[in-house]
């Protein structure tokens, strides 16, 4: 294997990695989301808001981390679904920022919207986030409508011309046709609410005993709907044809159950896969059916290893992880979308920060943890959420 594949598969690993570390983190929206079902008065909502209104930067913050670093490493990608899709990723985008904005006013003096207003901003984006991430992320696996004329890429007299087409006019929102795309939405929305809850359970104060109470009530529900709907995606998915690609040719091609193939040929991915997957209940038992406040670490913890398997199922072993529904041909694999040997070289030297910045957020997590709300406040308003 040669320098430049071992950059692509290297960086095909730190943007999954990020992938991963940001389906945990939406834990936050996963709260968010559970406002009106949890939060029975104010005073629990304002609690609810008050855990996870420390938390949400980190969110953000990875979010944007994870697709600056796509954008560098596979740049084709990059133009191709974030031009192409440009419906799904914009609702992305705009849901987020509502939740920025929905933190920074909504206990201000002067909020002329309301705290209501704002509460219903933070449970759109509880809910539409994580699904419409799921139902992208979907794609990977069941292919979009796009095609891509590689001639014209890094040809100077065709600048003007386009790389990338979208061939459907729903811009993206044509995946939620493909009920594989849709329960793994709906799977990454009840993942992000039970670790939500889980989270709950490990965050609030002691004396809310009610509130935690009802999240693990809760929990034993959301938690076998989220088991249900990841195994109707992840049955389907190594049940259905993959796209495979000649190593010397690039030719890519249909190939029966290529991801189970995938699992079988990359051992060590497996693993990490089974042992994810087994963190995630045992997490989820823990918090549903014991009294132990350590859910959130083993769920977190598996989701984290879980995602980070499928991401590399997705890419790696000859795979093409962008699969083209309009032209096979044109499906973005590591190695025709990724940036150039020195661009990944130059950055592969820059990731070596990477650790820091992970133990700064480590750093950030367990000081924001410790930190006591201002002037012994209990809630999110009295916390400036």
């Amino acid at each position: 294997m040669d320098t430049f594949l071992i950059l692509q598969h290297y960086w095909w690993f730190l943007v999954s990695l990020l992938g991963a570390l940001l389906v945990f983190l939406m834990f936050v929206q996963g709260g968010q989301s559970l406002l009106y079902c949890l939060g029975r008065t104010s005073e629990d909502k304002e609690r609810i808001l008050g855990s996870f209104g420390r938390k949400w930067e980190l969110t953000f913050t990875t979010l944007v981390t994870f697709g600056g670093a796509f954008f560098a490493s596979f740049p084709l990608f990059y133009s191709t679904s974030f031009g192409g899709a440009f419906y799904v990723w914009m609702l992305i985008l705009l849901v987020f920022v509502v939740q920025a904005v929905s933190y920074e006013f909504r206990g201000k003096a002067g909020n002329f919207l309301g705290m209501k207003t704002y509460d219903a901003f933070l449970f759109i984006n509880g809910s539409l986030g994580p699904l419409l991430i799921g139902v992208a992320v979907g794609t990977f696996f069941t292919g979009a409508n796009f095609e891509v004329d590689t001639a014209n890429v890094g040809n100077a007299e065709a600048a003007a011309a386009t790389i990338s087409r979208w061939t459907s006019a729903w811009r993206g929102l044509e995946a939620v046709a493909d009920y594989r795309n849709v329960a793994l939405g709906l799977a990454v929305l009840f993942l992000a609410r039970s670790l939500g809850m889980l989270y709950l359970v490990n965050d609030l104060e002691p004396e809310a005993v009610a509130l935690r109470d009802r999240a693990r009530r809760m929990l034993r529900i959301e938690g076998a709907v989220f088991v249900a709907l990841f195994l109707t995606f992840f049955v389907s998915i190594l049940c259905a044809d993959g796209w495979a690609v000649d190593p010397a040719t690039g030719v890519v091609s249909r190939e029966p159950y290529k991801y189970l193939h995938n699992l079988l040929a990359m051992p060590a991915v497996l693993i990490l896969l089974v042992l994810g997957v087994v963190s995630v209940l045992w997490g989820l038992g823990q918090g549903a059916f014991t009294e132990s406040r350590k859910g959130i670490w083993w769920a977190g913890a598996g989701t984290v290893a879980t995602v980070l398997a499928l991401l590399l199922t997705a890419g790696w072993n000859g795979t093409a992880y962008y699969p083209s529904l309009a032209d096979p041909q044109s499906s973005l694999t590591i190695v025709n979308s990724s940036s150039s040997l020195f661009t990944l070289q130059v950055m592969s030297g820059v990731s070596l920060l990477i650790p820091f910045v992970v133990a700064y957020i480590w750093y950030a997590w367990r000081s924001l943890a410790r930190q006591t709300r201002p002037a012994d406040a209990k809630t999110g308003a009295e916390a400036g959420y």
